[in-house]
């Protein structure tokens, strides 16, 4: 039985990092903390949208029957729609969120209930109804309920995915065994055509990429990204606030309190997914924002000035004591294919213009086996859908078209590649 990586907390001995700077933000105190309602810094959302249908008081809990009418528009017929609560799956400061099965047709879903503002239009459903892509957990309908408090809730029916990626790293390590590396680049590649779909098309930002939010069908190994309760359409010189994402996965100019980032942030967060994958357990695991940058600063080394300021601006002036990089192949065990090494090194970038695109890691060689005509699950069953891309490669660099559209993909989709040679 293999034994479990270490982390780079348990190979390397903590750096004296002296005193880090103290004037980073103080972002467990950030009034303006992330609100999943979509409210926070969304100040143009003024008016709630118009409810999709009506439900009863739901409180999710199992063996509740919540009814809904659907339909009534365009000369559609209306009709009611009843589902049964079964399980809760997930709760949070945002509200809950619940396994049901709908008694009319049998079927599975999560509903996500969200106490709604009044004053506000959902940001979480606005984006959800914009967005159609395999590897992003589709949006049903929704509907709104109201308790005898006069509480007005959201209801997001979403399609049912049973596991997370959290749960796949938790099963293995409670086996003392390594995630095998086919599932590894399945899962990571899929996680980056997903990226790649909302950072192009509705130009979306997910803002809390990271393991639980990160669903797997454990038959077919399809992923999906799921609540996009943090989400946001990031608009060039327009802020946002800093205080966004889960610790272990933010990106350093996030701790540095930087308001006009960019969907790379999703990238840095990806990259931390993959090291988790290929470690076992998460490789920045800072215990506060201050710890979260010595971690990160233990792997990475002490940032120069340029990176710095390519983060934040305002932090130009202030010292770090100097901490030399760990080199990358001993934060990995020695088996650990090159390719995957490389990878994370260019995902888990200090400057968020030097971070790979989502499309330029999709073509990256630690993805070339998924390529292969004959590509298998380890049961002997196919891999899931991979090239049926969408309008994600609108814009992509030429060059990378053959790369990421197979030869075999393209014969059975008929997708031609623009004529490179013409266009010079």
């Amino acid at each position: 039985m293999a034994s479990m990586p270490l982390g780079p907390q348990q190979q390397l001995q903590p750096p004296q990092v002296a005193t880090p700077p103290q004037q980073l933000p103080q972002a467990e105190n950030d009034p303006m903390q992330v609100d999943s309602r979509g409210g926070s810094d969304a100040a143009s959302n003024k008016e709630m949208s118009a409810p999709v249908a009506e439900g009863n008081e739901a409180h999710g809990l199992t063996g509740h029957i919540i009814s809904t009418t659907i339909g009534g528009k365009n000369g559609e017929p209306k009709r009611t729609i009843s589902y049964m609560a079964e399980r809760v799956v997930g709760t949070g400061s945002f509200g809950i969120v619940f396994q049901a099965k709908c008694l009319e047709t049998g079927e599975a879903v999560a509903i996500k209930k969200v106490l709604q503002d009044r004053r506000y239009k959902n940001r979480e459903l606005q984006l959800m109804r914009m967005m159609d892509h395999p590897n992003v957990v589709s949006l049903r309908h929704c509907f709104f309920s109201t308790t005898s408090r006069d509480e007005l809730f959201l209801n997001l029916v979403m399609e049912y995915v049973p596991e997370t990626i959290f749960r796949v790293i938790k099963h293995y390590s409670s086996i003392n065994q390594r995630i095998p590396l086919i599932y590894v680049k399945l899962y990571t590649y899929q996680i980056f055509r997903g990226l790649a779909y909302i950072h192009t098309v509705p130009g979306v930002c997910h803002r809390d990429v990271k393991p639980q939010n990160l669903l797997v069908d454990p038959l077919t190994h399809q992923v999906k990204l799921c609540d996009f309760g943090s989400a946001k359409v990031l608009v060039k010189g327009e802020s946002n606030i800093s205080y966004i994402c889960s610790r272990y996965y933010r990106a350093p100019e996030l701790i540095f309190g930087a308001t006009e980032y960019t969907t790379s942030i999703d990238i840095w967060s990806a990259g931390c997914v993959l090291a988790e994958l290929l470690l076992g357990q998460p490789l920045f695991p800072g215990e506060n924002q201050v710890d979260q940058l010595v971690e990160i600063i233990k792997v990475l080394g002490t940032p120069t000035r340029e990176e710095i300021r390519c983060m934040n601006p305002n932090y130009t002036d202030f010292r770090f004591p100097h901490i030399k990089a760990h080199p990358w192949h001993k934060v990995f065990h020695k088996r650990m294919p090159p390719e995957a090494i490389d990878l994370a090194s260019r995902l888990l970038q200090y400057s968020p213009k030097l971070r790979y695109s989502a499309v330029e890691a999709l073509a990256h060689p630690f993805f070339d086996e998924l390529r292969e005509p004959n590509a298998r699950l380890p049961n002997g069953r196919s891999l899931p859908p991979l090239f049926n891309f969408k309008q994600e490669l609108d814009g992509a660099p030429p060059e990378l078209l053959p790369k990421l559209i197979p030869e075999h993909a393209r014969r059975q989709t008929g997708f031609g590649l623009p004529d490179t040679q013409t266009q010079m």
